[in-house]
């Protein structure tokens, strides 16, 4: 399952291009901003203290979904909270935010959260978690699936209850995978696995009583400075910007992993002139994930590997506390 902010265009021709580089940047960081919620280093209120808190935004939200929206209404207050935990908006924007989501789950997301909530449902019907469901159930799986495997794309849960949406971009064939599918059939897959894991932190927030956010680790190791297929970038780019809009104070931190030597130098160069609270929620580092050959070693399976994922969830905790 899964989810990012995964559209990070962080390929270019030579130095020469570092304008494009640039680009990029500046669009990890807008998302970012976009993002920032409670702080990553010192645990938030509780959800229980926060729905009453809220209680009174929460109801007339609810009231709104109801009311013009009742086919596609939530019921789960946690779905309302998140908009009650969206910095500097007001409530006329957090109701605007609220309707445009609803739109979206009536009209082209619909089959997306269909597809989402029944495979999640299956997924935990046994008792633990089984994938399976979620990855048949995809947007286009039967082409998909060929090309993104868990071993590639993953979701795992951190020490502190959070979501890690893990990525490896330069193991998937994009221009293969591109070949058989649209732009837009793969960013609804991608939407999917957004919403899959809205819903997955969703529950275990209220089971936790504690806000579970996603965070993103994007493992840059492999993937190439020149060539690859535009068109899967811009499909994660897509994918991300419509997340943004859909999943408000879900997002948690996201960390570039194992940038080529060459494009982490210029990155530095930029890294100061974001700002403080972008900097803490942007994470750049090689070493994470460098020595792992499969994502299926860090998750917490059976298939898994034990010492593997202890290292990793060490290295998560030294990034959030620097």
């Amino acid at each position: 399952a899964d989810s990012t902010n995964n559209n990070y265009s962080l390929f270019f021709l030579s130095i020469m291009h570092s304008s494009f580089l640039l680009r990029s940047i500046i669009a990890v960081v807008s998302i970012a901003q976009s993002c920032l919620s409670f702080s990553v280093s010192a645990p938030g209120p509780s959800v229980s203290s926060l729905l009453d808190k809220y209680s009174e935004t929460i109801s007339e939200l609810q009231k709104v979904a109801t009311d013009k929206y009742p086919e596609v209404a939530p019921s789960d207050p946690m779905f309302f909270l998140r908009y009650c935990l969206k910095d500097g908006t007001s409530d006329e924007e957090k109701k605007t935010m609220l309707e445009y989501n609803l739109q979206w789950r009536m009209n082209e997301g619909k089959e997306i959260v269909q597809a989402a909530r029944e495979a999640v449902d299956k997924a935990i019907s046994g008792g633990s978690w089984d994938n399976a469901p979620v990855r048949d159930m995809a947007p286009h799986a039967d082409i998909v699936n060929k090309y993104i495997t868990p071993s590639q794309c993953l979701t795992t849960t951190l020490r502190s209850g959070d979501l890690c949406y893990c990525i490896r971009a330069g193991q998937i064939d994009d221009v293969a995978l591109m070949s058989e599918v649209s732009l837009e059939q793969m960013t609804d897959f991608f939407l999917y696995c957004k919403e899959v894991n809205a819903i997955v932190a969703n529950m275990r927030s209220k089971s936790s009583d504690s806000i579970v956010e996603v965070f993103t680790a994007n493992d840059l190791n492999g993937v190439k400075l020149v060539g690859g297929d535009a068109t899967f970038r811009k499909a994660l780019s897509a994918a991300s910007t419509k997340a943004n809009e859909l999943y408000p104070s879900l997002a948690g931190p996201t960390f570039l992993l194992n940038l080529p030597k060459l494009l982490g130098a210029l990155v530095k160069l930029f890294t100061p002139l974001f700002p403080e609270e972008v900097r803490k929620r942007l994470k750049f580092e090689r070493g994470p994930l460098k020595d792992v050959d499969d994502l299926v070693d860090i998750s917490g399976g059976e298939l898994g590997n034990a010492d593997a994922r202890e290292k990793f969830l060490n290295e998560v905790d030294t990034l959030l506390e620097n």
